[in-house]
């Protein structure tokens, strides 16, 4: 595990059980980098990936606080798929391209915590409402925690529903970036390369440890990305 997911770790326990609850001060980059012998540049990494994650408020020379209750849900909630296009009442359909155990790469592993090489297991999906793709999915997920990943129908419950149930998910995060497609990509999405397209890099929790891994691509011509945030009202002095 990189040095700076054990200081990802070390607060995400903090939190979770409660012994920081929120405005409570964290650890500053000083003494996370002479607690876990690493650089001051490393603790601010992990300092920063949290604050991207909205678990906590980094404000500058006061210092980093766990965040509000209110405002540690993301701004991206978790929906499934599914459930999305159905909304808008519209088909929804997926197609699985394929579902395998392999070893992971040096990327995947330290998405997932594990070591280099280690089995995990991906699956390619691609989501389609009235028939237009809408997203790609590409997962990869740690067998030790969900083994009877492979064996799902996927055509009938998407991947986030089944993970829901058989391992509730106590926490996520969210890469967001504009991108434009390679060829593999541009071929299941059904679009031409010049397509834009936004990429969300997710990652899930549960209370035994990283679920899984996701790559999720979405044509910008069919996706928009949308949140509701609730703000604490600033206190009188």
């Amino acid at each position: 595990m990189a040095k700076f997911s054990n200081i990802k770790q070390f607060i995400y326990d903090k939190i979770e059980t409660g012994e920081w609850p929120e405005n409570h001060p964290v650890s500053s980059e000083n003494v996370l980098a002479e607690q876990f012998s690493v650089s001051r540049m490393t603790a601010r990494r992990a300092l920063q990936e949290l604050a991207d994650e909205g678990l906590v408020i980094r404000t500058q020379g006061a210092g980093t606080f766990v965040a509000p209750i209110k405002s540690q849900t993301s701004f991206m909630a978790i929906k499934n798929i599914a459930d999305e296009v159905r909304d808008r009442g519209h088909e929804y359909r997926a197609k699985v391209h394929h579902l395998r155990i392999q070893d992971a790469s040096s990327q995947v592993a330290e998405a997932l915590q594990i070591e280099p090489g280690s089995e995990v297991l991906h699956s390619t999906i691609t989501h389609l409402e009235n028939d237009l793709p809408v997203q790609l999915e590409e997962r990869y997920v740690n067998p030790k925690l969900v083994p009877d990943y492979l064996k799902q129908d996927y055509t009938k419950v998407t991947p986030h529903e089944y993970l829901c149930v058989v391992t509730p998910l106590t926490e996520a995060s969210h890469q967001i970036e504009a991108i434009h497609p390679i060829s593999s990509v541009c071929q299941l999405l059904q679009v031409s390369r010049d397509e834009p397209c936004l990429r969300i890099i997710r990652r899930t929790w549960s209370s035994g440890g990283v679920v899984s891994y996701a790559i999720l691509t979405h044509p910008g011509s069919r996706f928009k990305l949308g949140g509701h945030m609730n703000f604490d009202a600033p206190k009188p002095d």
